[in-house]
């Protein structure tokens, strides 16, 4: 569909792309902005479908959770800032969300694919996660994310990667 090679997903170790991306309430959001926390940075195709509506409701879920931990969710998709507004307040959703209209962060990301369903291919964003360490560092990747029990997953990768960086830190 495309004649430009995908971007390869950054590996954990890798520096985050940084990025400017505007909110649900058209509030620019800056990536590093946020050193000194921790980033989980959810890509996902679309606002309000069944597969999306089930992750986003799953991290609204674990929210006080993963701010308890210093970490904030971050999600990522290609509609505007109106679908944004409009996903976030029918589910409640206490987090970020950002609207990647030109699809420029995704590309950089490595999630920007093209899909295939029933025989039609087109470009869209891949479901997947990265967890952003306080230093801007890519922590860890979930490159295919399956939307149920998905922020139970990342939330106690979050764990393990805070206990490690404590360890190294008390070293």
């Amino acid at each position: 569909m495309t004649d430009q090679m995908a971007t390869a997903q950054p590996l954990a170790g890798d520096v985050a792309p940084d990025f400017t991306l505007p909110d649900d309430t058209s509030t620019s959001r800056r990536l590093s902005d946020q050193h000194g926390k921790w980033v989980i940075l959810y890509f996902y195709p679309t606002d309000d479908t069944p597969g999306c509506t089930t992750e986003a409701c799953s991290f609204r879920d674990a929210n006080d959770e993963i701010e308890e931990r210093d970490a904030v969710v971050w999600g990522v998709s290609h509609l505007g800032v109106g679908s944004k507004a409009a996903f976030k307040a029918k589910y409640k959703l206490p987090f970020v969300l950002l609207a990647d209209e030109e699809h420029a962060v995704a590309d950089s990301y490595g999630v920007w694919v093209e899909k295939n369903n029933y025989g039609k291919k087109y470009m869209g964003i891949a479901r997947a996660t990265f967890l952003v360490d306080p230093d801007g560092k890519v922590a860890r990747t979930w490159p295919k994310v399956k939307a149920d029990g998905h922020a139970e997953e990342v939330l106690a990768a979050l764990d393990e990667e805070r206990t490690a960086r404590s360890a190294l830190q008390t070293a």
